[in-house]
């Protein structure tokens, strides 16, 4: 049944008017509210007693899908955290975790702060299931009721939030981490309520090295070369991988013991690492086959810092550009092509000088693509060690390339490598 259907439908049962239903009911759905949830809050809102409500089903975890009303199952709290979010232009705090059974666990979010705790293994009567990232979720609203259950469950999920930052996955909720902050910059953004301060950079731990976003600015605790606990965070997704979110409910707490941090970094095949969908903080090892066009001695705007051509910026149109130097290398494995992005620091090691000294390069050529075409006799052909952050777009696969080492390889282990690989 479509929309207007269900709008209709209702409208006839309340005796309102229905193009109210039906904007009320969009309202609703755009915020991922379950159909019959959205259903039974405009009968409560209208006066209607709901009396149509599905009787519950009870459910296994694994036997979920979305869209089911009136769910009921007994699981245990994995992981429970508190965020707050915009709902019909009103702030509202929600409660948002996993819960786990025999069969399997599942994301919630309660729209009450409900009292049940993390280990305790509850009864859930009515609740609603939604899709969420191609996943069943559980909705908690005002008709769901918990209580504790006669008995607990012995399930195969690690119960608490503390987390490694390898085992972190978009979506995970409720988490702690204890964590190295080993790159912090503040800066302003335009937020839901005008100009907000944040922090973002990067942190780890032994195991991995990932992005993070301070939506508080916690600057007294939150710093590079800080060790800190950070308890009550969530995971989402930034250009293609997990990425720490420090909220306001959010406890920062600075550590006496300073966090050790791995110094290993994964190496993978481009085709892998293309088909992950990205990755933070990887190495690569490929050929270079092409320099492509944007590279060398090129212009940026003063005000966005985009590249231009022939000083004209897309967002501020005629400026004054800034030289700077940057490589955009095409890189080959034999799984799969990227595009290195070196910047400025870089380019000049790879260049063999100075910014500077490009200019006068391009100065006494008088063409700027003379600083192209020296990079290009100095990489193109040869294999290299990249490491730095991939991220898929519709651009294609994009490393922001930390650093580019030339892979020397004799020749005898050339040939034994293409003998093996002919052998087959």
């Amino acid at each position: 049944m479509d929309l207007e259907a269900r709008a209709e439908e209702l409208a006839s049962d309340l005796g309102v008017d229905k193009a109210e239903v039906v904007a009320d009911l969009q309202t609703l759905l755009e915020y991922d509210v379950p159909v019959s949830e959205a259903i039974q809050s405009l009968r409560r809102k209208y006066g209607g007693t709901g009396s149509t409500a599905s009787v519950p089903t009870a459910s296994s975890i694994e036997s979920l899908s979305a869209d089911q009303p009136g769910v009921s199952l007994v699981g245990t709290v994995l992981t429970r955290g508190r965020r707050t979010i915009v709902y019909d232009g009103d702030e509202q705090m929600i409660i948002e975790g996993t819960i786990g059974d025999e069969t399997g666990r599942v994301a919630y979010t309660a729209w009450e702060d409900l009292e049940f705790s993390v280990g305790e293994t509850i009864s859930i009567q009515n609740a609603g299931v939604r899709e969420w990232d191609g996943e069943p979720q559980l909705n908690l609203g005002d008709t769901t009721t918990i209580s504790t259950a006669e008995e607990s469950l012995d399930v195969p999920f690690e119960i608490g939030g503390d987390r490694t930052l390898d085992s972190l996955q978009t979506g995970d909720r409720g988490i702690t981490v204890a964590v190295s902050v080993l790159e912090c910059e503040q800066r302003t953004i335009d937020g839901r309520d005008g100009e907000t301060t944040i922090l973002s950079g990067v942190i780890g731990d032994e195991t991995k090295r990932l992005p993070f976003t301070d939506w508080e600015a916690h600057t007294a605790l939150i710093e590079s070369g800080a060790s800190v606990e950070l308890i009550d965070c969530h995971v989402r997704e930034h250009r293609g991988v997990p990425a720490v979110n420090v909220g306001e409910h959010t406890t920062v707490r600075q550590l006496d013991q300073a966090v050790s941090v791995t110094e290993a970094v994964p190496e993978l095949e481009i085709g892998d690492a293309i088909d992950a969908g990205g990755a933070f903080d990887i190495a690569v090892v490929g050929t270079v086959i092409d320099v492509r066009d944007g590279s060398g001695l090129i212009q940026r705007c003063p005000e966005c810092s985009r590249v231009i051509q022939n000083g004209q910026c897309r967002s501020h149109g005629s400026v004054s550009g800034e030289d700077d130097l940057r490589i955009k290398a095409v890189i080959d494995d034999g799984t799969g092509t990227l595009m290195g992005i070196c910047d400025r620091e870089l380019t000049e090691s790879v260049y063999g000088d100075t910014l500077e000294s490009a200019r006068e390069a391009a100065r006494d050529a008088m063409d700027r693509s003379v600083v192209t075409s020296s990079i290009m006799e100095a990489i193109v052909g040869r294999q290299y060690r990249l490491r730095g952050s991939l991220q898929i777009d519709e651009y294609g696969a994009m490393l922001t390339v930390d650093s580019f080492d030339r892979v020397t390889t004799a020749p005898s282990e050339i040939a034994e490598t293409a003998l093996a690989e002919v052998s087959q």
